[in-house]
């Protein structure tokens, strides 16, 4: 099988949802369809050779993130489709999910995030609410820096993306702080997600 195709499982619990997912990643000759289950409990080793895992279940947030962090650790990159508030985002990001996607994502937008994931990125469907994200008045640079500490990025991986040094990192961060009114990772994710900075090309 080409190293190029991505391999990705579909679990939902909506048999229509499944369908339509699954037509949709056969139209893609760069993805391949490894399963497609109604849960993670009767995956029963279907789940091997999945590199994504796209998941819509109805679940609370709790769950859903814990569900997420099984999967991580069997080594799956995770992509999350929820209706959702954006909120949600953070928590199962923060489980270690790759991506969400709102379920009102169109085709095109659906197989972009799972190539993105696909390809080692995050990938997070920007709010109805995107314009928001310009009251923060935040310059063009904090907004990249945001961007990458949003998608896990460290100090020194976002200064190497960047090609500015760590200490320029931690000035932004701070100018970030003093605009936002937060300076702890989880609470700057939370802002990111809701004002839409959170997609990597």
């Amino acid at each position: 099988m080409s190293t190029d195709l991505v391999r990705i499982a579909v679990v939902g619990d909506c048999p229509v949802f499944r369908h339509g997912i699954s037509q949709l990643i056969g139209t893609a000759p760069d993805l391949h369809l490894v399963a497609t289950v109604p849960s993670i409990e009767s995956a029963d080793g279907s789940l091997r050779g999945a590199e994504v895992v796209l998941m819509d279940l109805q679940q609370s947030a709790p769950r859903l993130a814990a569900t997420v962090t099984k999967l991580r650790r069997k080594g799956h990159a995770v992509l999350v489709v929820s209706s959702s508030p954006q909120l949600d985002a953070v928590q199962v990001i923060q489980a270690g999910a790759s991506g969400y996607l709102s379920r009102q994502a169109e085709a095109n937008e659906v197989l972009t995030a799972i190539r993105t994931v696909g390809s080692g990125h995050g990938y997070v469907s920007a709010p109805a609410s995107h314009l928001v994200g310009r009251s923060l008045r935040l310059t063009d640079r904090e907004e990249e820096i945001l961007c990458l500490l949003a998608n896990g990025s460290t100090d020194h991986e976002i200064a190497a993306a960047l090609g500015i040094s760590k200490h320029t990192v931690h000035s932004h961060l701070d100018r970030i702080g003093e605009k936002t009114g937060s300076r702890r990772r989880p609470d700057l994710t939370r802002i990111a997600v809701e004002n839409g900075l959170t997609n990597l090309e």
